[in-house]
């Protein structure tokens, strides 16, 4: 498996690299046989040690946790219990659900725009309708069923996932609703 650890504008030395690489190569090989590359970057919040780690795996699913404390050593150890509780949560459901991916993650390229409004431009006008794009990059979109969708939107933290769904190829969302449940849009099934 093959680490990049970093420090914003924070040194992160040689015994802090080795004891991340033997705790959370230990953590992921224990829930994944097959992980291909894992970040972890370190970073400082006031007073607390900010510790985020992304780990992807070679099914194309990718786990992703942070832990803050007040000491390195321990921000980094809250981080590797997330994302092995993570881990353990997602064997647990390949198990119940008997099934195993014997095929990698298609994915699809798409452009991702990142929209804001130019705060000058809004206040002179006196209007805020104008968003203007501020970044423009791809990003993949993966083929996956709706349960490995839920699955990989849960591992990652993120509050949706768009993915190619694999039983019609059609664009879908599933996205963390506000009562806490999971919604899933399919457009193809608006008619």
């Amino acid at each position: 498996m093959r680490y990049q650890i970093s420090g914003k504008q924070l040194d992160v030395g040689e015994a802090l690299q080795s004891h991340v690489k033997s705790e959370l190569g230990e953590t992921v090989e224990k829930y994944s046989q097959r992980p291909t590359d894992a970040t972890v970057v370190f970073s400082r919040n006031a007073h607390e040690f900010l510790c985020e780690a992304t780990v992807h795996l070679s099914t194309g699913l990718t786990a992703a946790a942070t832990g803050h404390a007040t000491e390195i050593y321990a921000a980094f150890e809250a981080c590797r219990e997330k994302m092995d509780k993570q881990l353990r949560r997602h064997k647990r459901r390949l198990k119940d659900h008997h099934k195993e991916r014997v095929e990698p993650v298609e994915f699809d390229q798409a452009g991702l725009y990142v929209l804001a409004a130019d705060d000058e431009e809004s206040e002179a006008d006196g209007s805020s309708l104008a968003p203007v794009i501020v970044a423009e990059m791809e990003t993949k979109v993966p083929t996956l069923s709706v349960g490995e969708a839920v699955m990989q939107m849960e591992l990652a933290g993120a509050p949706l996932l768009v993915f190619r769904n694999e039983k019609h190829g059609g664009v879908n969302v599933v996205h963390r609703r506000d009562d806490g449940n999971v919604g899933w849009i399919d457009p193809r099934n608006s008619k």
